[in-house]
């Protein structure tokens, strides 16, 4: 299953961001807790090379605790400032204002000595489709300004938002690059719902997801859907159509009825927390 999407809105809207980079402080970037390596566009690491970094690890309530720890961790060592969250909990965005302020410390600083005093820090909120970056704007700004929707592709243009007199974000459309190298990548920002399902197989990809659960959360499908592991990933699923009454028109198993029902449990967090990629360096002992 090799999957690329790749629509030319977005060609148009990494010319812009490039061009917006020079305007900024720093770059908020929001990835996925589930698949935090896969949900990162390279391209933002070779055109933010300048700025202050920050990762947002979005969604961490969908995904595995322990392994959420050990994502902070592996992007602390890589030199970036890191915060776990749901961003439709304003709780969890509190400890936000003090990191920002943190990784802009040299930057108002420079503007101290400057005699430049209380100007807002600027910063650019980057990510892919669909990691929740709207929803997370909206949320630290406590009132709807920004387009949200749980599919790719509803911001397409710029905006500038003043959250206060310490801090303006940029929203900015999200950006896929334009060939996943490997189709691992494709695969996971499927299962997020980063790549849009009406040009995927979901029968295919429901498979893939039924497989990884197997390997790494085997209990998950028996507690959610009532029944016994199957010999193969094909008859699970055929098993969870037979649950869930997934019927065709002639009263046949619907494969394509159950398989979405499956993505759509996991991509709501009915599963329970699941995390479907691991650090590097820990990712050949998690697939021993």
């Amino acid at each position: 299953m090799d999957i690329q999407w790749y629509p030319g809105h977005m060609t148009k809207a990494r010319r812009q961001m490039q061009e917006d980079i020079r305007l900024i402080d720093l770059i908020i970037e929001l990835v996925d807790a589930r698949v935090p390596l896969s949900s990162r566009n390279p391209d933002i690491d070779s055109m933010g090379r300048q700025k202050s970094r920050l990762i947002l690890l979005n969604k961490a309530d969908l995904a595995d605790d322990s392994w959420n720890r050990r994502w902070a961790e592996y992007f602390k060592k890589k030199g970036y400032y890191v915060l776990l969250a749901d961003s439709r909990n304003k709780g969890h965005l509190k400890a936000l204002q003090p990191l920002i302020g943190e990784a802009c410390r040299e930057k108002i600083e420079r503007d101290r000595k400057r005699g430049i005093l209380n100007r807002p820090v600027r910063a650019m909120v980057a990510g892919i489709p669909n990691v929740g970056k709207s929803t997370f704007i909206n949320s630290y700004a406590g009132r709807a300004c920004a387009k949200t929707g749980n599919r790719p592709g509803v911001t397409r243009g710029k905006q500038w938002i003043r959250l206060n007199k310490t801090l303006e974000l940029l929203d900015t459309p999200g950006i896929l690059w334009p060939k996943f190298e490997d189709p691992e990548v494709g695969k996971n920002l499927a299962l997020i719902g980063s790549v849009r399902d009406e040009i995927l197989n979901t029968e295919e990809l429901a498979l893939e997801l039924i497989r990884r659960l197997n390997r790494g959360y085997p209990q998950v499908l028996a507690e959610r859907y009532g029944i016994e592991k199957a010999e193969t990933e094909l008859k699970t699923l055929e098993e969870i159509a037979r649950s869930r009454n997934c019927l065709t028109r002639g009263g046949e198993l619907s494969f394509e009825k159950a398989a979405g029902i499956l993505l759509e449990d996991f991509r709501g967090g009915k599963l329970g927390r699941i995390t479907l990629e691991y650090p590097p360096e820990e990712a050949g002992e998690k697939k021993a």
